[in-house]
C-alpha cells in the first residue's frame, strides 16, 4: 500500500511544477467563490463524476494565480485510502515540505471525506484550532449530514453546496456554442439539445455518441461505485442486491408513482427497509423524491411520491419511439428544474411540477400531443395565472379564461426561463 507522503507527492503536483487544469465554466463556480474568504468550511456534495474534484482543483489553480504560497494548499483524496487520518496527512505534509502548520495560511482540500470514519470529529479539531489561519474545503458523493452527529459536530461551521449534473446552459459552453439571439439558432439548438440528452448531464460524456460507452461510464463509473461501495460503507444493508434492482426500476421508469405497501410487497421486503433504502439512495444522490403539491405540508407528508433517477439508463437514453423520448423529456425536464413537487387530485388531473417560491408555477412537460387539463385544473384550483407547457419542439402562447399557457420547446426554455422560474 503506498505510503502517505508518496500519494501526497501524486496529488499535489503544484509542490514542484506550474499547475493548469482543463476547466470549462461551472454555473455554482461563482456561487462557492464568493464564501473562500469566510472561516466556515466549504463543502462541495454531489453524485459521482459530476465535476466536484474539478472544481476543487480550479480553486487550487486560482488561489496559486491569486498569490497564494503553492507549497501550502494540501490535496488529498479519501475515495482509495479510507484509513488514512487527517492528522497522518499533515504530519506527513509537514515532513516533506519542512513547514508548520502553525505558522503561515494554508488551505485544506479532501476529496471524498466521508469515507474517512470519524471525519467529523477529526474536522472540528483542525478548523477549531488553527482557526482562520487555514481554509477546508471538503467533497463527498453523499450528503454530509445523513448522521445526525455530522450536523451538531459541525454547525455553524459549514457551508455545503450541492454540485449538479450540468445544465444545458453550461453543455453549451463546454462545446463553445453560440445561442444568442435564440430565435437565430433554433436549428443548431435543438440538434445541441439531443445530443445533450446522451451525455446524461455528466461532463466527461460531452462529444460521446457511442451507447456502448455511455452505458458502460454510467454503470461502472457511477452506479457500481455507489451502491456497492458507497452505500455499504456508510449504512447497514441486509441485501444490496435489493437496493440495486431498486435504483434499475426508477433508471428505467423514472417519474413512478410509489405506494411503499404496494412496493414493498412486488419486491419481497418490508415496507420500512424499502423507506430505508429509498432514503440510501436520496442520501447518494442516486434518486429524488418528489411530493404531491398541497398548501398544507401535513397532507403533502400523508400523500403518494414520485420518484426520478438523477441519471436514466443509457439504454433508455438511446430508444427512439415516442414512448421513451416522452419519459427521457420529462425526467430531464424534471431534473434540471431541481423540482421538489408534483400534483395530482384525486379526479387524476395531474401536473408534472410545481415550482413552489414565492408564486406557484405549474409546469407541464409533453412530448407529443399538448393537453390542457391537468394545467388548467391546478391553475383554477390554486388561483395561478400563469403556467408552463414544455414540449420537445413546439413553441406558442395562449390566453385561455384570463389564463396564460406558454408553451416552449425544451431547449428554448432551459435557457431562458429557467433561471427566472426556479429562482
Amino acid at each position: 500500500m503506498p505510503q502517505t507522503k508518496d500519494i501526497l507527492l501524486d496529488s499535489n503536483p503544484w509542490w514542484k511544477d506550474e499547475f493548469e487544469i482543463e476547466y470549462k465554466e461551472r454555473e455554482i463556480y461563482n456561487q462557492i467563490a464568493k464564501f473562500k474568504k469566510m472561516p466556515q468550511i466549504v463543502a462541495l456534495t454531489g453524485l459521482r463524476r459530476v465535476g466536484k474534484t474539478t472544481l476543487m482543483l480550479k480553486m487550487v489553480e486560482d488561489e496559486i494565480g491569486a498569490g497564494f504560497e503553492s507549497k501550502n494548499i494540501i490535496y488529498f483524496s479519501f475515495d482509495e485510502f479510507r484509513k488514512v487520518e487527517i492528522r497522518q496527512i499533515l504530519r506527513a505534509y509537514e515532513e516533506l515540505t519542512d513547514r508548520d502548520l502553525k505558522k503561515g495560511k494554508f488551505i485544506l482540500l479532501f476529496d471524498e471525506i466521508p469515507k474517512l470514519k470519524g471525519w467529523e470529529d477529526q474536522l472540528k479539531r483542525i478548523y477549531d484550532m488553527h482557526g482562520k489561519k487555514v481554509k477546508i474545503i471538503i467533497s463527498g458523493s453523499e450528503s454530509l449530514f445523513i448522521r445526525k452527529k455530522s450536523k451538531e459536530t459541525l454547525a455553524g461551521r459549514i457551508f455545503e453546496f450541492t454540485v449538479n449534473p450540468l445544465s444545458f446552459k453550461e453543455f453549451l459552453c463546454f462545446r463553445k456554442a453560440v445561442y444568442k439571439p435564440i430565435g437565430l439558432y433554433e436549428k443548431e439548438l435543438a440538434k445541441s439539445f439531443k445530443e445533450y440528452i446522451l451525455t446524461l448531464g455528466f461532463p466527461e460524456l460531452v462529444g460521446v455518441k457511442e451507447k456502448d460507452v455511455v452505458k458502460k461510464y454510467v454503470m461502472e463509473s457511477i452506479v457500481e461505485k455507489a451502491v456497492y461501495r458507497d452505500i455499504p460503507a456508510l449504512f447497514k444493508v441486509r441485501d444490496i442486491s435489493v437496493v440495486d434492482s431498486l435504483l434499475s426500476i426508477f433508471m428505467e421508469e423514472p417519474g413512478q408513482l410509489i405506494e411503499l405497501n404496494q412496493l414493498s410487497s412486488d419486491i419481497g421486503i418490508s415496507r420500512q427497509t424499502l423507506s430505508n433504502y429509498l432514503t440510501y439512495l436520496e442520501n447518494s444522490f442516486l434518486i429524488k423524491k418528489l411530493y404531491n403539491f398541497s398548501r398544507s405540508m401535513r397532507k403533502v407528508e400523508r400523500k403518494l411520491k414520485k420518484y426520478y433517477p438523477t441519471v436514466i439508463s443509457a439504454d433508455l437514453a438511446f430508444k427512439e419511439d415516442d414512448h421513451s423520448k416522452s419519459k427521457v423529456l420529462e425526467w430531464l425536464v424534471i431534473t434540471q428544474l431541481r423540482a421538489e413537487f408534483f400534483w395530482r387530485d384525486p379526479y387524476k388531473n395531474e401536473v408534472d411540477a410545481v415550482l413552489a417560491n414565492k408564486k406557484f408555477i405549474p409546469v407541464e412537460i409533453k412530448y407529443g400531443k399538448v393537453d390542457f387539463g391537468g394545467l388548467f385544473a391546478f391553475m383554477k384550483k390554486f388561483q395561478v395565472d400563469r403556467g408552463y407547457i414544455v414540449s420537445f419542439d413546439r413553441k406558442e402562447k395562449r390566453k385561455i379564461n384570463g389564463k396564460t399557457i406558454i408553451i416552449s420547446p425544451a431547449y428554448h426554455f432551459l435557457i431562458e426561463h429557467s433561471d427566472t422560474v426556479i429562482h
